[in-house]
């Protein structure tokens, strides 16, 4: 069940039985050479799309995300981490307006996690100095951190991983989208590993995008194990969230 494709009557319908919505938020950055823009929106995207075929209500992908040190390579679009926070708490709130209490982020890109988990602060902070119960409870589940993704990509990639364009979210894009496989020619193999600071640092360290990591190593069949491996991870996930 997805927000954008229901009506306002089905909505409210829905809160009769459910105060929970799952909110996929990634990010629109270089992911290397072979690698999609859109990579970190793509992949919680596509595993929501489980959800919301298990009657989970999906709210709308929040694409852009906190990743300022991609700018360096074209076609990056960040915001700023005081943006992204006033993003968060407007969706949230918008959100609370009409009942809902529960608030899953399922999350494609390490760079939010700081500045979302700031947002629910700040909303919480907001409650405490009105002395008014918020009622609300917020989380972010990162796709790439559940049990059974790590457990597959060690299995399948071990150390050829690594931590940006990573084999595993490649894999997941082209299960989603197989007309985008790219087969270009990686040099090196394998990327350099390294800290992330600025733009420039980026693109001096990194010159391809890559991050440690070998994405040619990935096929969509193995895509395909990794959304269910995902779906798996996020329904648990997710469930015990509600029921806390």
């Amino acid at each position: 069940m997805f927000l954008q494709r229901t009506t306002w009557p089905e909505v409210e319908a829905y809160l009769e039985h459910s105060t929970g919505i799952v909110m996929p938020i990634g990010s629109t950055e270089q992911h290397g050479p072979t690698g999609l823009i859109g990579t970190d929106a793509i992949c919680p995207e596509t595993i929501a799309g489980g959800l919301a075929e298990a009657g989970i209500l999906v709210g709308p992908t929040l694409s852009i995300g906190m990743a300022q040190h991609h700018l360096g390579f074209p076609g990056s679009i960040t915001l700023r981490p005081s943006t992204l926070l006033a993003v968060v708490r407007d969706v949230v709130n918008s959100l609370a307006v009409h009942g809902f209490t529960h608030f899953y982020f399922l999350n494609g890109h390490g760079g939010n996690i700081a500045t979302v988990n700031a947002a629910f602060a700040e909303i919480w902070a907001d409650a405490s100095f009105a002395q008014t119960p918020s009622g609300l409870k917020m989380k972010m589940g990162n796709w790439f951190a559940g049990k059974r993704v790590q457990a597959l990509a060690r299995e399948l990639y071990g150390d050829a991983e690594g931590s940006h364009a990573t084999a595993s979210e490649i894999a997941l894009t082209w299960y989603a989208h197989p007309e985008a496989e790219r087969r270009d020619k990686l040099d090196p193999l394998r990327a350099p590993y390294g800290p992330i600071r600025d733009a420039a640092d980026y693109r001096k360290h990194f010159p391809d995008g890559r991050i440690g990591s070998e994405p040619h190593l990935a096929t969509p069949e193995h895509g395909e194990r990794f959304y269910e491996a995902g779906l798996a991870d996020a329904l648990e996930d997710y469930r015990n969230f509600l029921a806390s």
